[in-house]
């Protein structure tokens, strides 16, 4: 049995034991990772907030200049004209979102309209795989596109972490169990971690033989992900006895838990913890019945859900802002669809297609990105909002203005046609690494491939050699080791009698250096 298959299969037994550590409990998770000490340039924090369900993003930034056609189309939803929070001339609010409506007038949201991607999925689970992995309707990946992007700096992963250089967890996931978002080719970069009172380390497996078998391969795997597992406990107690939150506006525990993680996730940073991601989740967004109270459609679940994240989101800020740590931290968050255009009969919505993505932060370019929705005059029942920003080219942007992503590292963790938004700039976020339009492109595709595949490269002319890496990052062999004249090319590669599996490719040249994932079926 594969290691990871080995986890997999025992996340119900000891891997799935909690620990506990002052306030935070942290589960057991497939892998663990360490990332380096950040540098002053290198510590910014990117917190990924998902609406599990499908939100319905036409009752959440109300298009004002749609509104009447909305009022024929969904007349036992709509919000009153007159409730609306304001933003624009053409956009406003849920009224239950007053937080939210304070931080875009501060000039800390960027309201991105109509994301999606092609070919939507309504199904919760193939469109949450599909924004999980990053992936396009037509392909099926395994990985995660942070998970993807985290590979580039960490080949080989698991072996040798934590370490003395690498003590820190590069994501964290509040919830009991690690985001796939974070899934990375051979291991997983999120640690999951949860509520309680105590440390409790996961016990025994401790000492003795192994047997020179494949048990004796998987016991010793096992035993390395638990001392991982507790050394890393030692770093998060650390930082949960320096942390601290100054926010007032934080409501009463255990009353919003979107509100209980971020306060978490605030109080992490403020200890010294250089994590880089975190995922925090809030559930209940599927909204077929009781949207909203007939009564009153200001009221109702979907009222309720909005005004938990309206409230957790503006605590969450206003504590980074008294901590001092504003201009270091930047939230996003995303659901795997919107809902239909037309409202059903039981005072919700059904499964639709694209919807807003908001994101947060002192250093966001305020404002709204894109167009009100389209409101066909010939909508039928089974519309939804036509996707016109693809939700990799909101996250590829970000990798790049947040996390220091190059565009043509970007290219490789997304396979669509990436084009870059301007989302993030007001601090300068990533001096070093600016976003540039004539980064090198570099596309391998099929991926997932079998045998043949195909590299497309630029070049000013001269020496390209391209290698094959294995996760344990050994050099499996030369793809490709020639001279080209300038300009672009597209190569066929043969890759006969390789194992099934997840590798890397290296590709240069004299202008150039670029490496990327491969899968092989």
């Amino acid at each position: 049995m594969k290691r990871r298959d080995f986890l997999k299969a025992s996340q119900s037994s000891i891997l799935a034991l909690p620990l506990a550590l002052n306030g935070i409990n942290i589960g057991a998770f497939h892998n663990s990772v360490f990332d380096d000490i950040l540098s002053a340039e290198g510590d910014r924090v990117f917190v990924l907030i998902q609406l599990n369900g499908g939100n319905d993003g036409l009752n959440t930034i109300i298009p004002l200049d749609r509104y009447d056609r909305l009022m024929d189309l969904r007349s036992n939803i709509m919000i009153p004209e007159q409730s609306v929070l304001s933003l624009t001339d053409t956009l406003g609010l849920h009224p239950a979102m007053s937080g939210i409506k304070n931080l875009f007038d501060q000039g800390q949201v960027n309201v991105v309209q109509n994301v999606g991607y092609e070919n939507q999925n309504r199904s919760h689970f193939r469109s949450t795989d599909i924004w999980k992995s990053g992936s396009q309707a037509t392909e099926v990946i395994s990985s995660g596109w942070l998970g993807r992007f985290f590979d580039f700096g960490h080949p080989g992963y698991p072996n040798g972490y934590p370490n003395s250089d690498s003590p820190h967890p590069i994501a964290i996931t509040l919830g009991p169990s690690v985001s796939e978002t974070c899934q990375g080719l051979a291991a997983n970069f999120s640690v999951a971690i949860r509520s309680a009172d105590s440390l409790v380390e996961i016990p025994g497996m401790d000492s003795g033989d192994t047997p020179d078998s494949h048990y004796g391969q998987e016991l010793l795997f096992v035993r390395q992900i638990k001392e991982q597992t507790n050394q890393y406990a030692e770093i998060l107690v650390e930082a949960a006895e320096k942390g601290e939150n100054k926010s007032q506006l934080y409501p009463d525990p255990n009353t919003n838990n979107l509100a209980d993680q971020l306060k978490i996730v605030a109080s992490l940073i403020a200890g010294g913890l250089q994590t880089r991601i975190y995922v925090v989740n809030i559930n209940g967004f599927d909204t077929h019945a009781s949207q909203v109270d007939e009564s009153d459609t200001t009221s109702g679940e979907h009222a309720v859900l909005l005004g938990w994240l309206s409230e957790a989101v503006a605590a969450f800020m206003d504590d980074l802002k008294e901590l001092g740590l504003g201009e270091r931290v930047l939230l996003a968050s995303q659901s795997e669809f919107g809902r239909k255009i037309i409202s059903n009969g039981s005072l919700g919505t059904d499964h639709g297609d694209a919807a807003p993505l908001l994101v947060f932060g002192q250093c966001v370019t305020a404002g709204v990105t894109g167009d009100s929705p389209d409101i066909p005059e010939d909508v039928s029942t089974p519309d939804g909002v036509e996707m016109k920003i693809d939700f990799k080219n909101v996250f590829g942007s970000i990798l790049i203005d947040w996390l220091g992503a190059s565009e043509a590292e970007v290219r490789s963790v997304f396979t669509h046609d990436f084009q870059h938004l301007p989302i993030v700039n007001a601090c300068q976020a990533t001096p070093t690494r600016e976003f540039d339009q004539q980064l090198p492109q570099v596309y391998t595709h099929p991926n997932p491939f079998f045998e043949n595949l195909q590299v497309d490269f630029s070049t000013s002319g001269g020496p390209v050699q391209m290698i094959l890496i294995d996760g344990q990052g050994r050099t499996l062999t030369t793809l490709l080791d020639a001279n080209f004249p300038a300009g672009k090319h597209q190569v066929d590669l043969s890759v006969p009698e390789l194992p099934p599996g997840s590798y890397f490719y290296r590709l240069e040249t004299d202008q150039y250096q670029h490496s990327g994932s491969l899968i092989h079926l």
